[in-house]
């Protein structure tokens, strides 16, 4: 982040985040111009996809603004299933409200996170998948299901996007954010912190605009270690991701891997642990792997 701050000739974090707060360009104009960016970059994620995923979701998503009634307290945005039966399309719902404090340099990670290859697709594969009981295809674990999302947002890193500085520092400052989580959540729940403690804590270490910290700060307090997951998820599939890359050298395939994940639905970590080790020995030995079956 500080490289990317001096790139653009600002000496520190403080003053650079500063510049933004102040800076019209940065923020939204109207809460349409929100909705817009979103389905831009979505779009086009959604051209990439062949690169990275053998098998893609039928499902298309949609962008919607939060109802006024639940602007106060909601995330920057959040996605919301579709039916399986194709009948309600998956919605990604944007905080559009405050939008002029708002600022539009986390817009593009957020839409990888909530919509492709975020959200949208890992639960859109899942409930698609004909072989899986209906429970598997509805599965809800925290760790894989945010996990994958903060995953998909490094995927955007590889398919060449983030071309813009600010999007760059906006998908750096939101990885950040998730790293603070785990602080002010312990904080709360174990070290008894006030909110203001926890406020405080987010101002001083991001730049993160006042209305994300202020329904961040009652998200944490609201629902102990949910928040967690999103890094300890991340971190494993990365790891999954390692671990397979090592083992098998030139016979690694991202697409494979990206299937062999998904396609089991949800699962918790130490299940995708060994559903991967056991995609890894099948390709060691030229099979094909349990992803085939479904």
């Amino acid at each position: 982040m500080l490289k990317i701050a001096r790139k653009l000739g600002y000496k520190d974090l403080t003053s650079f985040d500063a510049a933004i707060a102040k800076n019209p360009k940065l923020h939204p104009r109207s809460r349409e111009e929100m909705l817009e960016l979103y389905r831009k970059h979505i779009d086009r994620m959604w051209a990439k996809l062949p690169q990275y995923f053998g098998r893609l979701p039928k499902a298309k998503v949609e962008v919607l603004p939060v109802e006024a009634y639940r602007e106060k307290e909601a995330s920057g945005a959040q996605y919301v299933n579709g039916t399986p039966d194709g009948k309600r399309p998956g919605h990604v719902m944007v905080n559009t409200g405050d939008f002029a404090k708002r600022t539009t340099l986390d817009i593009e990670t957020t839409a990888y996170h909530e919509g492709v290859p975020g959200h949208h697709m890992q639960i859109s594969v899942a409930q698609e998948l004909p072989a899986l009981p209906r429970f598997r295809q509805h599965a809800f674990y925290i760790a894989f299901i945010e996990g994958w999302a903060l995953y998909s947002e490094r995927l955007g890193e590889e398919a060449g996007f983030y071309r813009d500085p600010y999007s760059m520092y906006g998908h750096l400052q939101d990885d950040l954010l998730r790293a603070i989580r785990l602080v002010a959540d312990t904080g709360f729940h174990s070290k008894h912190w006030t909110r203001q403690q926890v406020v405080d804590y987010f101002h001083a270490n991001s730049g993160i605009d006042e209305p994300s910290v202020q329904s961040e700060t009652d998200r944490y307090m609201a629902w102990p270690a949910q928040a967690l997951g999103y890094k300890i998820g991340q971190l494993k599939i990365l790891e999954l991701r390692e671990r397979s890359k090592k083992e098998l050298g030139s016979r690694f395939d991202v697409r494979g891997f990206h299937d062999e994940v998904l396609s089991g639905g949800a699962m918790p970590l130490d299940v995708l642990d060994k559903r991967v080790t056991g995609w890894i020995a099948a390709r060691k030995a030229g099979a094909a792997g349990p992803a085939a079956l479904h």
